[in-house]
């Protein structure tokens, strides 16, 4: 997995100091997170629990469009985030 990451320039491994993300792999984990959140954020706004969105998000940011990614979060910026 980790030669295959680093084929694709997301890592960098270090003899003896361990494995970094370079830039592009920094820019990759952000969005994934931004993905993640979004989706959870449309989910708490339906009312699923807060454990519940968590666990569902984890696998629906991957599979959604960035159509359906936009819909949700304009979906959200209108009816309000948890806590609102």
């Amino acid at each position: 997995m980790l030669k295959r990451l680093a084929s694709v320039g997301l890592i960098e491994q270090i003899p003896w100091r361990g494995v970094f993300l370079t830039p592009e792999g920094e820019k990759l984990a952000h969005e994934s997170r931004e993905r993640h959140q979004i989706v959870e954020n449309f989910l708490l706004v339906l009312g699923v629990s807060p454990e519940i969105a968590r666990r569902d998000a984890e696998g629906m940011e991957h599979h959604v469009s960035e159509e359906t990614l936009a819909a949700f979060n304009q979906f959200t910026l209108k009816y309000g985030q948890q806590g609102e």
